[in-house]
């Protein structure tokens, strides 16, 4: 679990539109709003470089400063100027620490599966979950150990065990996380599947097969 956040360096600003954005980019920052229900809306910058090292941090929650009162936010969104690629905007939501959030989280394999040492295909379905908890609880990702997944076996949501009592998983608990199939697995189904109906063809076409009209005839000739 987290118990330090990363720290973005942010200043208010007063002037909006497209001239001051750009001026506030070209001096290493970018143009940010900081969003919460009921309050109104409150417009910032964060340092450029401040900002890349803390994505990097993989850390969801992030702390900020304003007038000296500790802040605690994630990111709602970040917008990308078209052609470069480059950041223009981010737009940031506040977190009470004492107020539950739900947050998708992802999911880390961990373990050398005992399937797919055998030669089994490991087949993922999802890579995060949803989750509910405080701000002070909210984890980087989730490891589940595949170790002793033998081919055919799988593993669903039900089967995450969180080691935190005060994190909730909101996703279904039968939703599959992955499943170990057997080599050629799918490939055996599909050839059934074709003899399955060319057995079918040749019985349904079989020339020494009576059918019913045929059989009240041989009986009236005889």
């Amino acid at each position: 679990m987290s118990s330090m956040y990363y720290k973005l360096n942010v200043t208010d600003r007063n002037k909006f539109g497209t001239k001051e954005s750009n001026q506030i980019r070209k001096k290493g920052f970018i143009p940010a709003v900081l969003y919460y229900a009921g309050e109104k809306n409150n417009h910032i910058s964060i340092d450029k470089s401040v900002f890349f090292r803390a994505l990097q941090s993989s850390q969801r929650v992030y702390e900020i400063e304003q007038g000296k009162e500790k802040q605690f936010v994630m990111i709602k969104e970040i917008q990308y100027h078209p052609v470069t690629d480059e950041i223009i905007h981010v737009d940031l939501m506040r977190v009470r620490r004492s107020e539950k959030m739900t947050i998708l989280v992802p999911l880390v394999l961990v373990g050398s599966s005992i399937g797919v040492k055998e030669g089994g295909i490991l087949s993922q379905s999802i890579n995060q979950v949803e989750i509910s908890c405080l701000p002070t609880n909210v984890p980087e990702n989730i490891e589940i150990n595949i170790d002793n997944i033998e081919q055919g076996q799988s593993l669903s949501v039900g089967d995450i065990d969180l080691k935190d009592k005060e994190v909730e998983l909101l996703t279904a608990s039968d939703i599959n996380i992955l499943t170990i199939q057997a080599p050629g697995g799918a490939e055996d189904d599909v050839e059934e599947a074709e003899e399955t109906e060319e057995t079918d063809g040749d019985e349904e076409s079989s020339p020494n097969q009576e059918t019913p009209d045929q059989k009240n005839e041989n009986n009236e000739s005889s």
